[in-house]
């Protein structure tokens, strides 16, 4: 990659997760020429993403014949396994991509989850589509979910038995998206994922696997939540170190 693409690379991220671009002027010398992000972005098109062939499955670790999405969707409205069903108004089960090679995966509805029954809406949804369009993907070639479907009371943190009653549902559902790579959103959601109790801080950049006996195993990218970042906004350069980590282990897979 010539330096040129690679300055178009970093100007395109930044842009689109609205983080400021700075540019180095030396002492005593003229003001930098500016250059348009737009025109720089320009020079690398962003391509377009992969699609996997369809294929029936069988999830080994759950013991039962994993149902349609859309079957498990049915299901999954009905669902009184644990208190939650009590106080939603909808459940959330997920969208996007069906055979997507990246899965996001964060720790629970919100507000504007509850009320129109998708992950990921109002602002944190939108910075999350910014953040994966700066990495040359789409909410539309993605598929996001939650790791429990109902919205907690006050977004609150999920129980530990909230997550356990819903685990199989989320098992499913990605034994039947079978994507590449996850990236875990936020505290909760990396640490039930990952199996581990370190701060997201600690486990960012780290080497972790969906524990689910795929073959070949699935690695997680930590990262924080959205709405983390539109309170924090400094650490929005750290997302997209680890969105470009997502993206290489995708090429690196196809």
């Amino acid at each position: 990659m010539s330096e040129v693409e690679a300055r178009a690379r970093q100007h395109r991220y930044l842009q689109a997760m609205q983080v400021d671009v700075w540019q180095r002027r030396e002492r005593g010398g003229p003001a930098p020429e500016v250059t348009s992000v737009a025109e720089l972005a320009s020079a690398e098109p962003v391509a377009a993403a992969a699609h996997r062939e369809a294929s029936a499955i069988q999830s080994a670790a759950a013991g039962v014949s994993v149902q349609s999405l859309a079957a498990l969707a049915v299901t999954v409205s009905g669902c009184q396994r644990c208190d939650l069903h009590k106080s939603r108004h909808l459940t959330v089960f997920g969208t996007g991509d069906e055979q997507a090679r990246c899965m996001i995966i964060g720790e629970a509805p919100g507000a504007d989850e509850d009320a129109s029954g998708e992950p990921f809406v109002g602002r944190a949804g939108r910075l999350l589509n910014a953040m994966l369009h700066a990495v040359g993907m789409s909410r539309e070639s993605v598929y996001i979910a939650n790791i429990i479907k109902c919205r907690p009371p006050k977004n609150r943190d999920p129980k530990p038995e909230e997550m356990a009653a819903c685990a199989p549902y989320l098992r499913q559902q990605v034994a039947v998206v079978r994507p590449r790579v996850i990236v875990a959103v936020g505290r909760v959601a990396a640490q039930h994922l990952a199996g581990s109790t370190l701060a997201i801080g600690r486990m960012r950049g780290q080497s972790y696997f969906y524990n689910d006996n795929d073959d070949p195993p699935i690695p997680i990218v930590v990262t924080y939540h959205p709405a983390y970042l539109l309170r924090s906004p400094l650490e929005k350069r750290k997302s997209w170190e680890d969105l470009k980590r997502a993206r290489q282990l995708l090429e690196a897979n196809p």
